[in-house]
C-alpha cells in the first residue's frame, strides 16, 4: 500500500489528537519530545512533528496495537505512513 507524505501526516495529525485523550501515552511523548503542555497547540505546524509522533508510536508494539486498532487499521499501515515521511529502510524496514 503506497502512502503519500500528505496521507501520512493526517494520520500522524490523527494521533496527536488521540494522544489527547491517553494521559499515560501523552505524558511519554511529553517526556520524550522535551515538550510542555503549552507546546501543544504549536506543535501540528511543526513539519518534524509528524515523523516523531509516528517514530514514538512504533517504538512500542503495544502502543502501535492499540493505536491502529482505535484508528481501525492495520499496524502496518502506521509505519508505512512512518516510511512515506522518512524514507524506506530508515527504521530497518523497507516500503511496501
Amino acid at each position: 500500500m503506497a502512502v503519500s507524505q500528505a496521507q501520512a501526516r493526517d494520520l500522524a495529525m490523527q494521533i496527536l489528537v488521540m494522544l489527547v485523550d491517553r494521559p499515560q501515552d501523552l505524558a511519554q511523548f511529553m517526556d520524550g519530545s522535551g515538550l510542555r503542555p503549552a507546546d501543544l497547540r504549536d506543535i501540528a505546524e511543526r513539519p518534524d512533528i509528524a515523523l516523531y509522533l509516528l517514530d514514538f508510536i512504533v517504538e512500542d508494539d503495544a502502543r502501535i496495537c492499540s493505536f491502529a486498532e482505535a484508528l481501525s487499521i492495520r499496524p502496518q499501515e502506521i509505519m508505512t505512513a512512518r516510511t512515506a515521511l522518512a524514507g524506506p529502510g530508515s527504521y530497518g524496514w523497507e516500503a511496501d
